[in-house]
């Protein structure tokens, strides 16, 4: 008897992780990617630390050809109010798109998964990590090898130098990275936008704007182009 593949949300940051977890479970023949999931803070009307504008992560479902799962979060955000919003997401996504399961592109943080699949038991959700303990450096390279175009959207100066906000994620920048930094940015050194991946039907045409330090953090707004190209530092 055939057995029907899993329906599982994507968690979807609008970043490299995202994107590379969406390719790795679309070669997966037991799961099925119904649907992206992405908080956004409803004040800023942007992804909360990537601080991606939604129009862009709108864009890049469209690209990927699923819908997205838009679950509004106020600011400031206690725990409370962010797992009331995530419950009652998941809750019609599951009556909407038959969703049982939801992926995340995390690698290797212990404390991260135990809270999201302590939080999706609750909620009647199996948790899923296509790359979860992938060696950082060799999984950063095949990104960037395999079409992964992104730029780095949020830095953290106490981790990563503040002037890598808006350059591109690619092998000069993994290069130039200081050796404390993880490659994939996964102990929040840094934070990616997106605009091409193999999942994406066409690249999103983008620029990167105005370079903002605020609440500790240096941010590099991303926009759509003109051009219909990309275009990074």
């Amino acid at each position: 008897m055939k057995t029907e593949p899993t329906r599982a949300l994507l968690s979807w940051s609008s970043g490299k992780d995202s994107a590379w977890c969406l390719h790795v479970l679309r070669q997966k023949r037991d799961i099925e990617v119904t649907g992206l999931l992405t908080t956004f803070n409803q004040d800023a009307d942007r992804v909360a630390m990537h601080a991606v504008r939604r129009e862009l992560v709108r864009r890049q479902a469209k690209a990927a050809g699923l819908p997205l799962v838009e679950v509004e979060l106020p600011w400031p955000c206690s725990n409370e109010e962010y797992e009331s919003a995530m419950a009652e997401s998941l809750a019609i996504a599951r009556d909407d798109l038959g969703v049982s399961a939801v992926a995340f592109g995390d690698l290797f943080l212990e404390d991260i998964r135990r809270y999201r699949d302590r939080q999706l038991e609750h909620w009647g959700f199996e948790g899923l990590y296509p790359i979860w303990h992938e060696p950082t450096r060799k999984l950063a390279m095949r990104m960037i090898d395999c079409g992964i175009g992104a730029v780095l959207t949020c830095v953290d100066p106490n981790q990563c130098p503040a002037e890598f906000a808006g350059r591109s994620f690619d092998r000069q920048l993994l290069g130039e990275l200081p050796a404390s930094v993880d490659p994939c940015g996964e102990n929040g050194e840094f934070h990616t936008f997106v605009f091409d991946a193999p999942a994406f039907e066409r690249p999103i045409p983008i620029a990167v704007g105005e370079t903002v330090e605020r609440d500790g953090f240096v941010f590099a707004d991303v926009v759509l182009s003109d051009s219909g190209e990309a275009q990074a530092h």
